[in-house]
């Protein structure tokens, strides 16, 4: 098994398990000085003195719980082997170190003050006892305060990876809301498309039927015509339909069928022509340098066309609509207007799709009584766009 391999089982590993690790390893290294081959001047190393370097090391696997009793069994264990056997001696007080440690990581400020003073005066006095060595004393002392240090250290690390999985939690639940509120802002947005197809398509379709019957008596070629206009708003509403539920899909069990592009400017004519199949007479005319206004500009523009011209059918009762469509230097503005009855038509939700649609531009809409104050009039202005470059125009991708 690789240390990494190693690494990764501690980490996974609970706090008792890790005590029970760290204090096995104090005991190994502990046990050095009583394996390896000794001088005959040094003290003799027994079972007894080994025996209570044991008792040193046990107290380890219950630091997280009583952090301060462990110590304090700690010093009291290694001062009863200093002076009680003559035992040998360790490189480094390795249960003192590791004691020391957790009661800088996981006492309270108070405790830890008292303990830091504690410790350091039976350092002194150990080595006051035993050599007096100033060298020995700031070795000591050096030891202990890294201790102290590495277990401040390790109380900051802590802190900092809650904060940073704090924030990754809370960056995770904003990219959530916002994702959910983006898909909320696309369903609205493909539920007012679908609204404006199928009210555009079913209007003209019943204006159409209803007309052909007489148009069969009277007019026969007439009827052809509408009835062609009805086939060809049926198939159109069926081909938008379709695309737009197929974003609506939860899972795409087609993910190479063709998606078709947003209707733009250059379908107007076409939506002008299939009105005016069975319906009021409509004509189209188009103003201005004709530079394109971007892709999500010319969608809006033929959506309020078509919410505009389906208000006409549905309600306003006209013999002639006029569209107009004039590309200013820095706003394209589109009006539609009928010879109709006028105002107080219909729910009024068609109209406020039109202002949402064009608030949504940063553009202003504005609705009443045509010229001379006969029939009605919408008024669209809708600041002009960057156009989009030629690769954008021929997929018909709308940003």
């Amino acid at each position: 098994m690789s240390p990494r391999d190693l690494a990764a089982r501690a980490r996974g590993a609970g706090p008792r398990t890790v005590d029970l690790l760290i204090a096995l390893l104090v005991q190994a290294a502990m046990t050095m000085p009583f394996v390896v081959p000794r001088a005959p001047d040094l003290p003799e190393a027994t079972w007894t003195s080994y025996g209570l370097t044991t008792l040193m090391v046990l107290p380890l696997v219950a630091r997280r719980r009583a952090p301060v009793a462990v110590l304090l069994a700690v010093l009291v264990t290694g001062g009863l082997y200093r002076f009680t056997i003559d035992g040998p001696g360790q490189p480094l007080p390795y249960t003192g170190l590791v004691a020391f440690y957790t009661v800088a990581e996981l006492s309270s400020p108070p405790k830890r003050s008292g303990i830091a003073v504690l410790t350091a005066l039976a350092v002194l006095f150990s080595v006051g006892l035993d050599s007096d060595a100033l060298r020995e004393l700031l070795f000591s002392l050096f030891v202990f305060a890294a201790a102290y240090a590495f277990g401040r250290l390790a109380v900051t690390r802590k802190a900092y990876l809650r904060a940073v999985e704090d924030r990754a939690r809370q960056l995770e639940l904003t990219h959530l809301i916002e994702a959910e509120q983006a898909a909320a802002r696309e369903r609205a947005r493909i539920a007012r498309e679908m609204h404006d197809v199928l009210s555009h398509a079913v209007s003209l379709m019943i204006v159409q039927a209803e007309a052909g019957p007489v148009a069969v008596r009277t007019a026969p070629e007439r009827a052809e015509a509408a009835f062609d206009a009805i086939s060809e708003t049926g198939r159109d509403a069926m081909v938008q339909l379709r695309r737009m539920l197929g974003v609506l899909r939860d899972g795409e069990d087609e993910p190479d069928a063709p998606r078709e592009p947003q209707p733009l400017l250059d379908g107007v004519p076409g939506l002008v022509e299939r009105v005016g199949a069975g319906g009021p007479k409509v004509s189209y005319e188009v103003t201005g340098d004709g530079l394109p206004p971007g892709l999500a500009v010319e969608a809006t523009v033929y959506r309020i066309v078509q919410e505009a011209l389906t208000n006409v059918v549905r309600h306003a009762e006209a013999s002639s609509v006029r569209v107009r469509l004039e590309h200013g230097h820095d706003a394209l503005t589109v009006t539609v207007t009928d010879d109709g009855r006028g105002p107080g038509g219909g729910s009024g939700l068609g109209l406020t799709g039109i202002r949402e649609r064009a608030a949504a531009h940063g553009g202003t809409a504005r609705t009443g009584p045509g010229p001379d104050g006969r029939g009605f009039r919408v008024a669209v202005t809708i600041p002009r766009a960057r156009p989009e470059s030629a690769t954008e125009r021929r997929t018909g991708v709308v940003r």
